[in-house]
């Protein structure tokens, strides 16, 4: 399944990124960030200014500071090439009206109205 989809994605991507595009634009940006973020969780841990993270009651805010530490070091939010390059040529098909968008006031409604998971046409 994982290698259909690499296919196919690679197959509908006609928007291509350059080298310094995607190593510097992308994978260099969100690394940076990445570290960004987790030195900021460790200077709340240093400074016990973690009162921010604990959104329930019932929750410590060091505990929960402490696990936002350590998933922040196993995130890897960089993207591989051909998948950037494949949302950029969805998102420039919707501009393009090649794609059938439909009005987020009609599916908020049917939301509102109870959908039913019957076929309903938006229209």
């Amino acid at each position: 399944m994982i290698y259909f989809m690499s296919q196919k994605i690679k197959e509908m991507a006609k928007i291509r990124m350059n080298w310094w595009e995607y190593w510097i634009g992308h994978c260099w940006m969100t690394g940076w960030q990445s570290i960004r973020h987790n030195f900021r969780i460790w200077a709340d841990l240093m400074g016990s200014t973690y009162e921010n993270y604990a959104l329930l009651k019932d929750v410590d805010p060091e505990q929960e500071c402490l696990e936002w530490f350590w998933v922040g070091l196993n995130e890897d939010d960089v993207y591989t090439k051909e998948f950037l390059e494949y949302l950029m040529q969805m998102v420039e098909d919707i501009e393009l009206g090649k794609v059938e968008t439909y009005p987020r006031d009609g599916v908020m409604d049917l939301l509102k109205d109870g959908y039913d998971g019957q076929n309903t046409d938006m229209d």
